[in-house]
């Protein structure tokens, strides 16, 4: 991925934060060994953002903060689904329910940070349509089958994540606008916001 990412992370002193982390880093990687990397547990907002972008105001932090982001009280992320897609990225997720100010969190990054926020609106909305929020548990190149997919279901389960009507998630949290152009083990925040 070229550029950085911008990230909605859980709030650190969520309970699900540190769900989240101990399925990606250990429970799971116990469960299906594989070439799998740990990461951070994330919602990716937008990714492809230029250096040029963020390095025009006098620091990275200084650009996310003037970012004009909704509320944390009006961005909700709930879990639907665990699913698997054939990407390397999307190799094992939990599907974010859609609305709850996910999409409009999405688009302020996305205008902001690619399209361009003085004339990049109707970009923005043909980009939204196949926007997928999700939070990867998995990453890597080895097929995730039913087997394997019921393995992940059951920590999942396990760990207090419930999927669909009644699922879990968050609010608000924290975005970390990461060089996601970097190998997976680098990918650290160079600026920090919370909602």
């Amino acid at each position: 991925m070229p550029g950085c990412s911008l990230w909605l992370l859980p709030p650190g002193s969520s309970p699900l934060y540190t769900t989240l982390t101990t399925l990606i880093t250990s429970t799971l990687p116990s469960l299906l060994p594989s070439e799998s990397p740990s990461f951070a547990p994330h919602l990716t907002l937008t990714s492809d953002i230029p250096p040029s972008v963020y390095s025009t105001s006098t620091s990275p932090q200084a650009w996310l903060d003037a970012l004009p982001l909704p509320a944390a009280s009006s961005v909700r992320v709930r879990f639907t689904d665990l699913c698997t897609h054939d990407a390397f990225f999307r190799r094992c997720f939990l599907q974010v329910a859609p609305g709850n100010g996910v999409e409009e969190l999405a688009g302020v990054a996305r205008k902001w940070g690619v399209e361009g926020r003085e004339d990049g609106e109707g970009r923005v909305e043909g980009w939204l349509g196949g926007y997928m929020p999700h939070v990867s548990l998995r990453y890597g190149n080895v097929p995730m089958d039913e087997e394997r997919m019921e393995v992940v279901r059951r920590a999942v389960g396990e760990a207090g994540v419930k999927l669909g009507e009644e699922g879990i998630g968050w609010e608000g949290g924290v975005v970390w606008l990461v060089p996601t152009d970097r190998p997976i083990g680098e990918w650290k925040p160079i600026a920090v916001r919370e909602l």
